[in-house]
């Protein structure tokens, strides 16, 4: 089963006059891997997927599988209709992707019955490996200890991006053992890899990802002072780039740099002028 470790980069998509921008998303995957990073999450949170058609969404991971360069590509897939989820997994097994990332039906608020059996069933549909995106902020469900450690009996269930604002369930399931914990709040990528997590999945890597490579590197040989200094260099930069929703600030830091266009699709807004003035001068 394959190991998901180090830093990975939830790619955003960019868009060009409203159309998905292949080119400037191929380029930007080019990029990204030549820094160093562990691998690539398309269709994530970061990735305005909900903004995406079906047929974008497949044209989204197609670009991206193509320009990954061999480092492992992990696919986005949530959605509050069980069987239609199971579906979009079926799908995906014929791709080449690493694994799936799969959130908490959204919006109905189930049980944790009714979660436990949703990620059942898309672990039983898939022949990927299944991270487990545990973020209540924007599921509106809590993925609950008993609920998570009940998942990690299931083969196909590896990991979990851990969103769930909760330290000790952090550290109940580092001590677990039978999930690799991936931190997905930027803020707490350092404090969780200290105490264990096997890596982070970080939008805010997208604007400097040879620096969050350093650090992890840094603690993973054991470098502590090395990794705290870079971690604190990089500490204004993750407030910044979650300083309003994300991906807007990612996305207007990237347009400074020449990357992609600054545009996002509705209701997403981008960053305010004077937080994209605050970016540049941090990218520049």
């Amino acid at each position: 089963m394959f190991s998901f470790s180090g830093i990975w980069i939830p790619l955003v998509t960019p868009f060009n006059r409203g159309a998905v921008d292949h080119e400037a998303l191929d380029a930007l995957v080019r990029h990204y891997a030549q820094a160093g990073v562990a691998g690539f999450v398309a269709l994530g949170t970061t990735g305005e997927p909900a903004a995406l058609d079906e047929r974008e969404q497949d044209a989204v991971l197609a670009t991206v599988l193509a320009s990954a360069g061999g480092l492992p590509v992990v696919a986005g897939v949530s959605g509050n209709h069980t069987q239609s989820v199971c579906e979009r997994i079926a799908a995906l097994n014929e791709t080449p992707v690493a694994g799936v990332l799969a959130a908490a039906p959204y919006y109905i608020r189930p049980s944790q019955a009714g979660v436990a059996g949703h990620f059942a069933a898309l672990a039983d549909a898939s022949r990927k490996p299944v991270i487990v995106y545990d973020i209540p902020a924007r599921t509106g469900v809590q993925l609950e200890l008993p609920t998570l450690l009940d998942l990690a009996g299931h083969a196909r269930i590896v990991a979990v991006k851990d969103c769930g604002g909760s330290l000790a369930k952090t550290l109940a399931l580092i001590l677990d053992g039978r999930l690799q914990v991936l931190c997905g709040e930027d803020i707490e990528m350092f404090g969780a890899l200290c105490a264990g997590a096997s890596g982070a999945i970080a939008a805010s890597a997208h604007l400097a990802p040879e620096r969050f490579v350093a650090m992890e590197r840094a603690l993973r040989e054991g470098r502590l002072a090395d990794a705290r200094a870079l971690w604190h260099s990089l500490v204004p930069l993750v407030r910044a780039a979650f300083a309003e929703p994300n991906p807007g600030p990612v996305k207007a830091a990237l347009a400074r740099r020449g990357l992609i266009r600054n545009e996002l699709r509705a209701p997403m807004t981008c960053a305010s002028a004077a937080l994209e003035d605050a970016l540049g001068k941090m990218v520049a």
